[in-house]
Formats: structure tokens, sequence, C-alpha cells
């Protein structure tokens, strides 16, 4: 059976529109580009370029191939190389592999631990399947979409109603395929949750863990092996030029389709046909929902109320900040000020910056964590892990960073975000 499903995935991946180049497979480059906050950095994004979530300065980061300097000229925007990483084989792994490029974790592996861990500690630990992904529902390959509950169990806990008696963080990552670092932070951390001092915080507290929120991408990364392919979108669409797939962070039915997302399906920031038309976001939508009260009225001034619980973190990397909503705009939140004192408090524990997108970086629409805040007024992060350069820095560092440089950083944001949900406001 597991070969049988082995080879379905295999095949689904090569007869997928291929996101490489007719070319074949070819370096990206990262390209320095002057564009301050404003204007030129919200121009850069419109085109549909791959902008990195980092910035130095008045000068933005683009992923792209050997020709994408070439593009920005025509564009009317100078560049600089910054770093070359070489080109992926593309060699579609098998599900029974455990692990890629040195130690990273297979999606059939993370998978694999949400059920090892609630089988070995069943009065912690709860596995929630929330849906599918988009390969599963088209029936070629794909994987159940899950999340692992944690809390000292009592009556009432880990059930999906918002009214349950705990408040609950929600931590995910690889919402963004590439971003292989955020799936190893959520393993550490689900271990640490159940076999360390931090089981004592669980007696009144719910923490969700989603390790691979966008599993379909992850396989396509891990298809690269040693040299893992750089794919951020979900694997539903085709594209003749470019990866295929959608942004799940454009995606998601807050001022979707705006500023900082793309109508061209071959773009990094595509965001798809509709708000929500992404299964991964509509499932993480509904689990959430489930998850939460709405305690915040319509509009985008508007604020939630006093006694909200809960947290939602999604992980990303890289660049080092704590963000915060809206990412849309400017535009402050109508809980600006919790929402950046608790940004501030676990930015300070491992030399982040801390600020609204527009402050730091430039404005998006149509991601996630602007949707939790929006529709449920529970405040959301996003957490860009990983330097911009050095040994430990980018999309794909090595393995042995997890342990030494970037998990020393994360776990105390983590404890400093689940004492936060109790009473965020």
């Amino acid at each position: 059976m597991r070969s049988a499903l082995a080879l379905i995935t295999c095949l689904a991946l090569l007869l997928s529109p291929s996101p490489a180049p007719a070319d074949g497979p070819q370096a990206t480059h990262v390209l320095r580009v002057p564009a301050p906050k404003g204007e030129a950095a919200q121009r850069l994004l419109g085109l549909g370029y791959d902008v990195l979530e980092q910035r130095d300065g008045d000068d933005l980061f683009v992923a792209g191939d050997p020709h994408t300097a070439a593009r920005l000229a025509a564009d009317g925007f100078r560049s600089s190389v910054e770093s070359v990483r070489p080109p992926s084989q593309w060699t579609p792994r098998s599900l029974s592999d455990a692990t890629y490029y040195g130690g990273y974790r297979t999606v059939t592996a993370q998978l694999a631990h949400l059920d090892e861990t609630a089988a070995a500690h069943p009065g912690l630990a709860t596995v929630v399947d929330y849906g599918d992904s988009w390969r599963k529902t088209q029936g070629g390959g794909g994987y159940d979409l899950k999340a692992l509950c944690i809390t000292k169990k009592r009556p009432g806990d880990c059930a999906l109603t918002p009214s349950a008696p705990k408040p609950r963080l929600f931590v995910m990552g690889q919402l963004h395929a590439r971003e292989i670092t955020t799936g190893d932070m959520a393993w550490r951390f689900i271990d640490d949750l159940v076999g360390s001092d931090l089981t004592a915080l669980l007696d009144d507290l719910e923490v969700w863990v989603v390790p691979i929120a966008n599993p379909d991408g992850v396989e396509i990364v891990e298809s690269g092996g040693d040299t893992p392919v750089l794919h951020r979108k979900n694997a539903h669409g085709t594209c003749a030029s470019g990866p295929l797939g959608v942004d799940l962070n454009r995606n998601a039915g807050s001022h979707w389709g705006e500023v900082g997302s793309s109508t061209n399906r071959c773009s990094e920031t595509y965001q798809g046909t509709r708000a929500d038309s992404e299964v991964e976001v509509r499932a993480l939508e509904s689990l959430w929902r489930k998850l939460y009260r709405d305690t915040r009225a319509p509009g985008d001034t508007a604020a939630a109320a006093p006694d909200t619980t809960g947290a939602v973190v999604s992980m990303h990397s890289y660049g080092d900040y704590v963000l915060f909503p809206w990412g849309w705009s400017t535009q402050k939140t109508g809980n600006d000020a919790a929402l950046r004192a608790m940004a501030q408090d676990m930015a300070s524990l491992s030399g982040f910056t801390a600020g609204q997108p527009g402050e730091l970086l430039y404005n998006s629409s149509g991601a996630t964590d602007d949707w939790v805040y929006d529709d449920l007024g529970v405040p959301s992060f996003v957490w860009e892990i990983g330097a911009a350069s050095g040994r430990c820095g980018g999309f794909v560092p090595p393995f042995s960073c997890q342990a030494d440089v970037h998990w020393p950083k994360v776990r105390p944001m983590l404890v400093s975000a689940m004492k936060a949900a109790k009473h965020p406001y």
C-alpha cells in the first residue's frame, strides 16, 4: 500500500506542470533592489516579483533566475546579485523517506510524529484531522491536513468548539513550503511541550500545532533532496514559465486581492481566482472558527473585546521580524497597543524587530494573520525566523542551525506566546 501511494504521489508530481522553466532547473539568484518603503516597494510587489520578507534600509531582495535582473531593469529597477544558489536536481522522493537535506523531516515523517506523540502521551496529546490538501482532493496523492492539540486533558479539552474551557495558542509552520526552518521549529515545540518544564504550563492552556500547513508544496521542496526546491506556493494551478500553485498567504479573505499580491498565476504571490479559493486556506479558517470566539465587530478600526483569549502564530522565514496586523495597510488596528506590546515582548527575547509589515517591509493583503484578527479579533503574529545572510541565514540553512541557532531564539518566544494567550488584551 505504501509503495502504491508513493508511486501515485511521484506520478502526480511528475505529471503536474513543472515549476521549473522549459530549459530545465536554473540557479536561484537573490537580487538586492533599491525600493524604499511606499510607492517603489508596492510597485515592485505589484509587478509579481518574488519579494522576500527582508529589508536593508531602502533595499528589498528579490528571488529569481538568471534572467530576473534583466526583467527588473526593463521595469525600471536597478539590482545587484546578493547570492546565487545552485539548481535543484528534481528527483521526487518516496513516501517512506523520513528526512532530506541533512535531517529536515519530510511531510510523511511530520504527520507520523503527530500520531506517535499522541500514542505516547494520551493524557496530553490529541491528533485532529482538519481537512485535505489540494492534491488529495483531486485523487492524485496529497495528504491529510493535521493538527496536534496538547494540554493536560480534562473533559471538554481539545473539542472543536469556541466555548472550550481553556484559552488556546495556535502555532503553524510551512504555510510557505520552502521555509523549512519553521517545520523543524514546530517539531521541536511538540517534543518540548510533552517532555520538559513547558508541560507545567498546560494545566490551563491548550496548544495547537500544525507543523506543515502546506504539505503538497513541501513535497515539492523535499523532492530536491540535498538541494531543496525553493517552492513557495501550494500545488494547485498551472504555469508555463514559473512555479505552479497559489500563495496561501495571499489567498485568505481579509482584504483579498488588494495590495502586494498578483493576478499572474506564475507569480510567487499569485492570489488565486478568488478569496479563500484554496482548500488549505479554507480548512485553516474553518478550524480557527471552531477554536476561537468571534470577539470583534466588523470594520477595520473596531477593537476586539477585552475578554478575548488565545493567540495565533504563523512561523515564516526569514528576516528576524515579529509582525502583526494590519499587513494590508499601515493603518492601526483597534488593538494596536496590545498587539504591539506582545510583539515587542516576543521580539526582545530573540533580538528580532517588531512592527507592522508596512512599517518594516511592505504591505500585502490576503494574509492569514490579518484574517485571524479581522474575522475573530484574536491576536495574530507572523514570525520571520532567521537572518538574511550567513551560514544559518536564508530559506535552507544547514540542519545543524536549527538546534544551535534558531531553536534557542524561538523557544523563549513560544513561551511568551503561551503566557500571552491567556489574557492578551
